[in-house]
């Protein structure tokens, strides 16, 4: 079991210095649980193996599924995946907000992140905890709800306690989150480019 810390944080402003203390717990391999636009999100270090491993345990998450990762801009998308013209536009259009782009993994990239399928998701979220927590570690940010597989996902800091005290090292009290329709997840591996999951965007 882990100390899990419970640290509030302005959803709107949220605090430099608070940023760095969960950058830090990443960049040691840690978990921080925060919130985003929708749900709050389990965030480890996305080019951090171990890491990702302990999102997979934590959430009983079927190993064949990849994970989404947050990034600051179409840039850093560039550091983890191939972005091609139409990648561009769509980010250029969409971003941030809810569309999940599912592009080609970059080799580096952990089998763990990609679900050995040489692809991933990749989007920018709008909210400004999540924004700045990719910005403060400098990397992109594993993202999916935090709630084990099947269950509600939740939108408060205490929904996210009730799963996972103990289990995650901190988790970022920004108050309740709306909820809402998750993002769409439009693949542009194939073509023509496929929508996964329709959600707040339409494409």
């Amino acid at each position: 079991m882990t100390e899990t810390r419970v640290i509030r944080v302005d959803p709107a402003a949220p605090d430099g210095a608070v940023l760095g203390e969960a950058a830090a717990v990443l960049k040691n391999g840690g978990v921080v649980a925060f919130p985003t636009e929708t749900f709050y999100g389990l965030g480890a270090a996305a080019l951090d193996r171990r890491a990702v491993r302990r999102i997979f345990e934590l959430k009983g998450r079927p190993e064949t599924k990849p994970l989404l990762v947050l990034v600051e801009s179409i840039g850093m998308a560039g550091t983890v995946a191939e972005v091609g013209d139409r990648a561009r536009a769509l980010a250029a259009r969409h971003w941030p907000g809810a569309l999940t782009l599912v592009l080609r993994a970059l080799p580096h990239l952990p089998e763990e992140v990609t679900a050995e399928t040489g692809t991933l998701g990749v989007r920018v979220s709008p909210h400004p905890v999540a924004q700045g927590l990719v910005r403060a570690l400098g990397g992109p940010v594993t993202a999916p709800s935090a709630n084990p597989s099947g269950l509600e996902p939740p939108t408060t800091a205490a929904g996210v306690l009730a799963h996972f005290e103990g289990a995650v090292e901190m988790v970022l009290d920004g108050g309740p989150t709306p909820g809402g329709e998750p993002s769409t997840v439009l693949d542009l591996t194939v073509e023509p480019p496929r929508i996964l999951r329709q959600g707040a965007v339409r494409v």
